[in-house]
């Protein structure tokens, strides 16, 4: 099957399981995922499937990617923050729906691979940092929305505080692999209100940064 044909039959199979947006679509089927996998599962760039990448991560599934977009209901002019770059697929999804992204990966290796990808892919909209994600990036702030892709036990309370008043944070929670689930949090005047969306699995959410555990 050819690149295109493949694409095509992905974007279907989103529109089948339930992604309705069709600016969403439209971004997923924009951007390259062949270029943000390894080498070695080109051929599988258009299954609707989570592939491992560089430093035990993952491409997470197409579906996921375009479930959690949706959900996070992403305006044209809207700053947005993506904690856990890996890739950089998601936030070159979330970019061409976007004013900016500013994206925090921990481990450096991952950083700098995904800002290549971006610039010679043409994602000037994007802005990285080497960092603990969990700690958000309180320069910025506030955000109006808020993407963490990587999973929590509890919702971390730096990303709570950077969050703007009618914001929408969009995080996997919960203990282990097989506990977790996509929640949706909206910051309103008189506080949080959290919606449990999808079950998921995801690597977890770690603190620090990778460089900081080796020594």
């Amino acid at each position: 099957m050819s690149e295109d044909a493949a694409k095509i039959r992905l974007i279907m199979e989103l529109r089948q399981s339930g992604i309705k947006d069709t600016r969403v679509l439209s971004a997923v089927e924009r951007v390259p995922r062949e270029e943000f996998v390894l080498g070695t599962f080109v051929d599988q760039a258009y299954e609707n499937t989570a592939l491992p990448i560089q430093q035990g991560q993952t491409i997470s599934q197409p579906y996921v990617v375009a479930f959690m977009t949706e959900v996070l209901e992403v305006g044209e002019r809207m700053k947005v923050l993506e904690i856990g770059t890996g890739s950089g697929y998601q936030a070159a999804v979330l970019s061409r729906l976007c004013r900016r992204v500013y994206t925090v990966e921990r481990y450096r290796s991952l950083l700098q691979q995904a800002e290549r990808r971006f610039q010679r892919l043409g994602y000037h909209n994007i802005t990285t940092r080497y960092g603990d994600g969990g700690l958000g990036w309180p320069e910025q702030a506030p955000f109006e929305r808020i993407m963490v892709t990587a999973a929590a036990d509890q919702l971390p309370q730096a990303l709570t505080d950077q969050l703007a008043v009618g914001g929408i944070l969009i995080i996997p929670l919960g203990r282990g692999i097989m506990g977790q689930s996509v929640v949706r949090i909206r910051r309103t005047e008189e506080g949080f209100e959290q919606d449990d969306l999808l079950p998921v699995r995801f690597v977890p959410l770690v603190a620090g940064t990778a460089e900081a555990e080796n020594r």
